[in-house]
């Protein structure tokens, strides 16, 4: 080893970004190895890197002791003191070992280990790069696919999308650029492992941050998101200043923020609508386009309720395939059921048939059981009258 190896050290840090430091360490760890297989000694080795002139040494640490029972772990206070008068009993003391081949042999024995230590210095650096863009997005470039995902690079790794994250009205080809959502990475035995959606609904959060600079400053928020991914979403915003307009300041000038959105989900529809404290109002915004003349929340169950649209609001309300409903329910978290306004006149004419009903009949049984206590009554008078009638016949 000499100061070309020094020089190979400090490139390598240049080119890949591994510290030297951890190269090594690596090094001194598998020059150990190597000695202890070469030379058969099963003694405790430190190896010892030069820095400055790239030399490496050998050196046999052992135990200063009373009586020696192990001479390659252990040397004798006698012989401790003839090299230093100061060394006491339990002291170390290392003898330099150094054979004349060693440098030829450590290179050929360490070689695998070190280029695994830095590709796992590699890896190491490639996920604490990627880990900070968790939750974030980042453009990338569509590299091939099989059965399973679709590879998109990153830079310096190549990132996985899976039939999930996918969007149903999108075509990936080879060479195309798209957004991408990194909703997690994992650090694998096989090295960093990106995992990235173009269906997250975070996603839609991301790229209204980018458009929107009211969403990043953090003046107007997105307080919820309901996606079904390249079809249509709804998005609840409301805003920290009474003078700025949420809705209109996500939308844009002419449309132009929430149309650059569009374009870039390949025409996935987009519902803007302004988050409320007071449920009922939030529920009828989430329905949007459609209007909502009353909201009836479920005593039994505080998280259900009846919204009651005009009549010819109706299939609008509940959407293509109930798409509208179902993302007004995942917006909101709200269990809705829609009515008509007829449908719950119905229902109301109902109840009032079933009131009126219960009341007849509790009317009848009260009858009943008034005439029931006055023929009793009419039977204990006749009673009353007889028993009269007949004490009078025995006492004549």
């Amino acid at each position: 080893m000499s100061k070309e190896m020094l020089n190979a050290l400090d490139a390598l840090e240049a080119e890949k970004g591994v510290s030297k430091e951890v190269v090594i360490e690596a090094l001194e760890a598998a020059l150990i190895s190597a000695y202890k297989r070469h030379y058969g000694q099963a003694q405790n080795v430190e190896v010892e890197f030069d820095r400055k002139k790239g030399n490496i040494h050998v050196f046999a640490v052992k135990e200063v002791t009373e009586e020696v029972m192990d001479s390659q772990l252990e040397v004798s206070l006698k012989d401790a003191m003839l090299i230093n008068p100061a060394y006491e009993i339990a002291d170390k003391i290392r003898f330099e070992v150094t054979p004349k081949d060693f440098g030829r042999i450590a290179a050929q024995t360490a070689k695998q280990v070190i280029l695994q230590r830095v590709r796992e210095a590699e890896r190491s650096i490639i996920y604490n790069e990627f880990s900070a863009y968790e939750k974030d997005i980042m453009q990338g470039v569509v590299e091939r696919q099989d059965s399973r995902y679709i590879y998109v690079n990153l830079g310096k790794i190549e990132a996985v999308l899976s039939k999930q994250d996918q969007m149903a009205n999108e075509f990936y080809q080879p060479h195309d650029r798209i957004k991408v959502y990194v909703s997690r990475v994992e650090n694998t035995s096989k090295g960093p492992q990106v995992f990235v959606s173009r269906s997250h609904p975070d996603l839609l959060r991301r790229l209204f941050e980018q458009e929107v600079p009211e969403v990043y400053d953090g003046i107007v928020e997105i307080v919820s998101i309901a996606r079904e991914a390249g079809d249509r979403s709804k998005i609840a915003v409301r805003s920290h200043d009474e003078n700025i307009d949420p809705v209109g300041t996500c939308v844009g000038p002419k449309g132009q923020r929430v149309q650059a959105l569009v374009n870039e989900l390949k025409g996935e529809n987009m519902d803007i609508v302004e988050w409320n404290e007071d449920p009922a109002v939030f529920i009828a915004n989430a329905l949007n386009p459609a209007e909502v003349s009353n909201v009836i929340f479920d005593k039994s169950n505080p998280k259900a309720c009846t919204v009651v649209v005009p009549d010819y609001q109706l299939s609008l309300a509940i959407g293509k395939r109930g798409q509208n409903a179902r993302l007004a329910a995942k917006l909101t978290g709200f269990k809705i059921d829609i009515k008509s306004e007829s449908d719950m006149a119905a229902i109301y004419e109902q109840q009032n048939q079933e009131v009126q009903t219960e009341e007849f009949v509790e009317e009848e049984l009260i009858s009943e059981e008034l005439a029931a206590v006055v023929e009793e009554d009419q039977v204990v008078a006749e009673d009353s009258v007889v028993e009269q009638v007949a004490d009078e016949i025995i006492e004549e």
